[in-house]
């Protein structure tokens, strides 16, 4: 037979994971118990928590019980909670994104020649915020990686599809006009602008 510390034990651990209410028959069932040993498991644990003023409690509804925040500690779980402004993408990282979403799928050694610089840490943050993938190989020598955007990326600028992307000139001449800095980053603040706009 299965100790009450061990069931205790396994409660809690279950309390965590389910998320839900978890009724006490689902459990008397797991542990070939009865209801009421389940139940009154439960309540010996609910009671362990309160008397150590945790800041977790388990709560009761309808013979079922759940995890939940202490409602003292309310104020700080929302300040926790509360959406930390984005963000926003660094130029170069607006530029490379904006070469891709054009260009897909598209290689590493292209983009580079479209920017003139390297942008292997760009991309690398890009893939890890999701907004670029790779999307195969090329026909090229050492088969280079093709990159290309995600439905991260679309959502996070209100696509609907690539269809959706503002109409620019061939994204080639706009990074390469010039060799004006200035009138570059002019250019891509408007694509910038293009993209959280459309």
């Amino acid at each position: 037979m299965t100790s009450k510390k061990t069931i205790k034990s396994a409660l809690e651990s279950m309390l965590f994971v389910w998320g839900d209410p978890l009724e006490a028959k689902v459990v008397a069932d797991l542990f070939n118990i009865s209801g009421k040993e389940a139940y009154d498991y439960f309540k010996e644990l609910q009671t362990e928590y309160d008397e150590q003023d945790r800041g977790i409690m388990i709560r009761e509804i309808d013979k079922a019980f759940q995890f939940c925040s202490r409602p003292e500690n309310s104020e700080y779980i929302q300040r926790l909670c509360t959406p930390v402004k984005e963000k926003r993408l660094t130029q170069s990282a607006m530029e490379v994104l904006a070469i891709i979403a054009y260009k897909q799928p598209v290689t590493k050694g292209e983009i580079e020649s479209i920017r003139g610089i390297k942008c292997d840490r760009v991309l690398e943050g890009l893939a890890k915020k999701e907004l670029i993938q790779e999307t195969g190989r090329g026909t090229g020598i050492g088969r280079p990686i093709l990159y290309g955007t995600t439905n991260a990326f679309l959502k996070l600028f209100g696509f609907v599809n690539l269809g959706d992307l503002p109409d620019i000139e061939d994204i080639g001449k706009v990074v390469r006009e010039d060799d004006d800095e200035a009138e570059g980053i002019s250019r891509f603040q408007q694509i910038s602008i293009d993209f959280r706009n459309a």
